[in-house]
C-alpha cells in the first residue's frame, strides 16, 4: 500500500500543539506515528511522514497537513491523535477508549477505520466505534480516504497506564493492514527477514560463518557507530528507545 501518516497538531510547547494532562497528545501522537511508519515500511509499504511541525495556528497546521497529504497519490490517510475530556486522573477501573473518525459512512476509509479500533481495543481498551464527521477539516479536504484515530485519553488513568506506543502503533499497523512485525527469535544473533532494523536501516555487520569451528571458540567482530546527536534529550532518549526495540543495544553518552 501507499499511505500518507501524520501526527496531528504543532509539537508541544507550539500553539496549536492538542490535548495534555497524563500524556501530552502532542509527544505521543509522533511517538505512535513515527512507530507506525517504521514498521509499515518494513513490511514492504510505501509510508509519507505529512507531520506538520511549524504552523503558525490551529487552522495553518491543518492546511499544512493536507498540502503534505495531497501531494502524494496514496491508498489512505491516517492521522494520529489522542483524546481528553474522560476527566477520570484518579481512574475508575475502566477505560474511556479509542474510536475513529471519517468522512462519511460510504468512505472506503470506514473499513480500515473498524479494523484499527477492533486491533487497539484487543489491547484493553474500550472500543468506542467509528464515528463520522464530514467537517473534521482533514477528512474533508484529502483527496485518498482518510481516517482520523483517537489512540486513547490522556486525562484517563487507566487509559494512560495501559498505553504503550509500540502497542498502539502495531495495533493501528495490523488493523491497516492486518499484519504484524515478527518478534524477534532470541536464539539467533542476526537479523532475519521481517525483523525491525533501526532508523534509517543501518545494516548490522554479520557474523562470518564457519562451517564448523571443532569447538573452539568464534571471536565476533562489532561496530559501534552513532546513529544520531540531539541537543534536546528528549529527542535522545525517543531515539534510544526505537533502536532498543529493533534489536540494538543503544546508550546514550554525553558529549
Amino acid at each position: 500500500m501507499n499511505i500518507n501518516i501524520h501526527a496531528g497538531h504543532n509539537p508541544d510547547g507550539r500553539t496549536a500543539c492538542g490535548a495534555t494532562g497524563l500524556l501530552r497528545e502532542s509527544t505521543e501522537a509522533r511517538r505512535v506515528k513515527d512507530e507506525v511508519i517504521r514498521q509499515l515500511r518494513q513490511l514492504g509499504h510505501t509510508v509519507y511522514d505529512c507531520t506538520c511541525e511549524n504552523g503558525k495556528n490551529q487552522t495553518d497546521v491543518l492546511k499544512k497537513i493536507v498540502a503534505a497529504c495531497n501531494a502524494h497519490t496514496v491508498d489512505l490517510d491516517v492521522s494520529i491523535h489522542f483524546n481528553a475530556g474522560a476527566k477520570d486522573a484518579s481512574g475508575n477501573g475502566t477505560t474511556t477508549g479509542t474510536e475513529a473518525w471519517v468522512y462519511s459512512a460510504a468512505s472506503p476509509a470506514k473499513k480500515y477505520a473498524e479494523a484499527i479500533c477492533k486491533a487497539i481495543s484487543a489491547d484493553g481498551y474500550r472500543n468506542r466505534g467509528v464515528k463520522v464527521n464530514p467537517g473534521l477539516y482533514v477528512l474533508r479536504h484529502t483527496k485518498a480516504p482518510a481516517v482520523l484515530v483517537e489512540c486513547c485519553f490522556v486525562d484517563d488513568r487507566d487509559d494512560a497506564e495501559r498505553y504503550d506506543c509500540q502497542k498502539m502503533a502495531a495495533a493501528i499497523v495490523y488493523g491497516i493492514t492486518g499484519q504484524r512485525i515478527p518478534e524477534t527469535d532470541p536464539g539467533r544473533d542476526e537479523t532475519r527477514p521481517g525483523q525491525a532494523e533501526a532508523p534509517g536501516n543501518p545494516q548490522t555487520p554479520a557474523t562470518p560463518q564457519t562451517p564448523d569451528s571443532g569447538g573452539k571458540s568464534l571471536y565476533r567482530v562489532q561496530v559501534i557507530r552513532q546513529y544520531g546527536a540531539f541537543l534536546n534529550k528528549a529527542n535522545a532518549d525517543r531515539l534510544q528507545a526505537e533502536l532498543k526495540a529493533a534489536g540494538f543495544d543503544a546508550v546514550i553518552v554525553k558529549a
